[in-house]
């Protein structure tokens, strides 16, 4: 087995650790941020479980359903809404959170009506599935309208989830405060950035790189995460409100 075919298990236990992190966070502190963070990065580790099972059991159209519409597409919109909901106010951040919810039922929906449509004839076990999907796939004018929904998916939790970890990072860093939750939210950002530039070589043809760049996110995320939310010192904390992403 090659390194490429290993990467998504790897990905996949780092992704467990990090899920089962957030969401008892989450029963901690019942705040929404940890829940929708939660949720997404369980989409994020069922797309590296996907690819872990074709790389060693071959073909599952069940499984491209999981690795296309949660790995694919949902997955970095709903952990980039967890981070802007620590910023966004109520009334507004409700509005966004069920156009959200509705894109992605509505996302599901052309999921399923594109599966009697799928060429598996075409599958591949030694090669990723993420460089040969597009033959597995009908084109958007074939059929495949749910492509046109990732790119809506992945630039708002892009945007968000970088544009949030910076902010804070920015915040602490102006304060001169909590050192940790600084370079905790760079590593975030980090991290987001190369699924990011991986997806994007994905979508242009490229899709040698992607395991390797969800590698590389699940780690940074997961670190900078831990080290976002190490104890503070009191005397630090009691100057700082409740904006950072590890909140």
């Amino acid at each position: 087995m090659n390194l490429a075919r290993i990467l998504p298990f790897v990905s996949t236990i780092v992704m467990l650790a990090f899920t089962v992190s957030v969401f008892r966070r989450w029963l901690e502190r019942r705040k929404a941020h940890f829940l929708f963070w939660s949720i997404g990065l369980a989409m994020f580790g069922a797309g590296s479980f996907a690819e872990a099972y074709f790389a060693v059991a071959g073909w599952s159209p069940l499984v491209f359903f999981i690795w296309y519409l949660f790995g694919a597409a949902l997955n970095a919109g709903w952990i980039g809404h967890g981070s802007l909901l620590l910023f966004a106010r109520k009334r507004w951040a409700h509005v966004v959170t069920v156009l959200l919810i509705a894109g992605s039922l509505f996302a599901g929906y052309l999921m399923l009506s594109v599966m009697p449509l799928l060429d598996a004839s075409t599958f591949d076990r030694a090669l990723p599935i993420s460089e040969q999907y597009r033959t597995i796939m009908p084109s958007v004018s074939e059929g495949a309208t749910v492509r046109l929904s990732t790119p809506f998916f992945n630039i708002y939790g892009l945007v968000t989830l970088v544009g949030m970890a910076i902010w804070s990072a920015w915040l602490f860093l102006r304060k001169q405060v909590l050192p940790n939750r600084v370079l905790g939210n760079v590593l975030i950002a980090t991290g987001a950035l190369s699924i990011g530039l991986a997806s994007t070589l994905t979508r242009l043809g490229v899709g040698a790189y992607l395991y390797l760049g969800e590698l590389i996110a699940a780690l940074l995320m997961y670190a900078g995460f831990v080290m976002a939310g190490a104890p503070a010192p009191q005397t630090e904390a009691s100057s700082v409100t409740e904006t950072a992403a590890a909140d």
